[in-house]
């Protein structure tokens, strides 16, 4: 018997159409269980914030996660409630197709001593408090690079890259390949401070530096998928792909640029 976890947000019509959905598994002799261990398949139903939150509180799964749509734009959640019944006989028969999605890596070292560590599937934003600029040192791998003078950096995976990259004027990334694009925010270019004022693609294997420049700028936001941290005494912050990714069942024989396409052009 095949089993499958259901993970949703509490609006009224997305709890409306789990009851239905629940139903209509039953009858196809599909078990729901109570915990997304040991499933065949995730079911997230909600609009592309829920699968955020489905990341962060289970810590980015690696079953195949199917989503179903029932907020607005729909990037991640491709399933429409009126095709239901069409994946459910898809996921009988073994049909679905699954796309592994990287996913972004922030280690956090202090001036303590201690250390912390998020992942992300859409972007890292490291931001300064308030309305002052930030300066930090910037460092691919071990090689310095600029010392960045403005708002914030943002470093997003292919997946990130039609979110909050694409309204900085970042590149649009296929989520085939294996890349963080780098993002300046609001960069100062003058005769006082020289930063980038372009998007920059790292290959896999590279990792971004950030080290604050000055005491002002050790206390950052640090920004995930929908989540908001703010800590003091930054020693610096190391971006990188994860090892790790996750499998999103694609439906309805969609390509990414299908999808862009539709959704923003």
């Amino acid at each position: 018997m095949k089993k499958v976890f259901i993970y949703k947000n509490d609006v009224p019509r997305t709890l409306e159409i789990v009851k239905s959905l629940e139903g209509k598994l039953a009858v196809s002799g599909i078990e729901v269980a109570d915990t997304p261990e040991d499933v065949d398949l995730i079911l997230c139903v909600g609009g592309d914030g829920t699968l955020l939150n489905l990341m962060q509180n289970h810590e980015f799964p690696t079953i195949p996660i199917a989503g179903i749509n029932t907020g607005h734009l729909g990037f991640f959640q491709e399933i429409p409630p009126e095709k239901i019944d069409e994946f459910i006989v898809k996921f009988i028969e073994g049909d679905l197709m699954v796309q592994p999605y990287n996913i972004a890596k922030a280690d956090i070292q202090f001036e303590d001593g201690s250390e912390i560590a998020y992942r992300a599937l859409n972007e890292f934003v490291i931001k300064g408090q308030g309305t002052h600029p930030i300066h930090l040192n910037i460092s691919i791998n071990e090689s310095f690079i600029e010392r960045f003078s403005g708002d914030g950096i943002i470093v997003s995976t292919p997946a990130g890259s039609t979110a909050y990259n694409y309204s900085l004027g970042g590149a649009l990334v296929d989520p085939r390949l294996n890349l963080l694009q780098v993002a300046p925010m609001a960069p100062m270019n003058n005769t006082a401070y020289r930063s980038l004022t372009s998007s920059i693609l790292l290959p896999a294997n590279d990792s971004l530096i950030i080290k604050p420049c000055d005491e002002q700028s050790s206390t950052l936001g640090i920004l995930f998928d929908g989540q908001n941290k703010v800590y003091s005494g930054i020693k610096s912050i190391e971006l990188c792909l994860s090892r790790r990714k996750i499998n999103l069942v694609r439906f309805g024989g969609t390509t990414f640029w299908d999808k862009v396409k539709s959704k923003f052009l």
